[in-house]
């Protein structure tokens, strides 16, 4: 068998899995339950609710763990810290950890302030199974981790805000690091990195693919990142984090794409997001375009 048909099997493979995560999301609705950013709260729940999962939003560690029971899996997002957060955040993920659970990472604005970098630095050794974020944030928890070799010339933290300075090809080998640093530590034995921008790149640390495609209008509402790691938490709950992250990833694509020409401007672009991650099949998502690459 040549090169080409191997990958090719192995992509229609990836394919089909993909397929199947989307279909058991809409068959299970599974419950992923997130610690995530007040600011966006409300959308993040109504696009797990979209996709076809189930949502529930607390910010109590004992109601967190508790829930985390009976969660297909979990979601933790930094964005819009309280002071509270410091303690609460590490304490879930050590039990997240220590009771074998999944969960979803979004590391918004890594980099800046010491006590966002003290939680984000405080879950290297109980990591979650995804993180989801833009090139700058990748690449900063990369360099918090400490992952990257001694003589790497790759870009060392970036304070950025919750905007990429990066682009995504420049997070590349970051991402990989830090994938293979999540298998390392994974209840399942695999993670994933998702990287958001112009053209998403996920991968596993072994696995590189790049997702063409999407609407720049993602850019013009709060919280499309944050609803993204959400759902991605949601396809976690009935998938590998690989899959998982590539089919959030997808229907995200394919759904701001629909949105946009149904759209007038950001208000309407919100509400047809909604109908559209309701309404993509997973024959499209499963259909979408998977580059994949070295």
């Amino acid at each position: 068998m040549s090169d080409d048909s191997s990958a090719n099997d192995a992509l229609g493979t990836l394919r089909a899995a993909i397929k199947q995560a989307v279909t058991d999301v809409h068959e299970q609705t599974p419950l992923a339950q997130s610690f995530t950013n007040f600011v966006t709260i409300n959308l993040v729940a109504n696009a797990q609710l979209a996709a076809g999962g189930t949502a529930a939003m607390s910010y109590l560690p004992d109601d967190v763990i508790a829930t985390a029971e009976i969660a297909g899996s979990n979601y933790i997002n930094v964005g819009t810290l309280l002071p509270f957060f410091k303690d609460a955040l590490p304490e879930i993920a050590r039990k997240l950890h220590e009771n074998g659970k999944t969960w979803v990472l979004d590391p918004v604005a890594a980099g800046i302030g010491e006590t966002r970098t003290f939680i984000l630095e405080s879950f290297r050794d109980a990591p979650p199974t995804i993180v989801r974020g833009n090139a700058s944030e990748v690449i900063a928890l990369d360099a918090m981790w400490g992952l990257a070799d001694a003589d790497s010339t790759d870009p060392t933290t970036r304070p950025a805000g919750v905007e990429a300075v990066d682009e995504v090809d420049a997070a590349i080998d970051a991402a990989k690091r830090v994938a293979r640093h999540l298998a390392k530590h994974s209840p399942v034995g695999k993670g994933a990195v998702a990287v958001s921008g112009a053209v998403d790149l996920v991968t596993d640390g072994e696995r590189t693919f790049r997702l063409p495609g999407g609407s720049a209008m993602m850019t013009k509402i709060t919280g499309a990142g944050c609803s993204l790691g959400g759902v991605t938490a949601t396809y976690l709950a009935v998938a590998e984090p690989l899959v998982a992250a590539l089919a959030a990833s997808l229907l995200y694509d394919r759904a701001s794409e629909i949105a946009e020409v149904k759209s007038d401007g950001p208000g309407s672009f919100q509400v047809a997001l909604l109908d559209a991650l309701w309404n993509v099949t997973a024959d499209q998502v499963a259909a979408s375009d998977i580059i994949e690459t070295n």
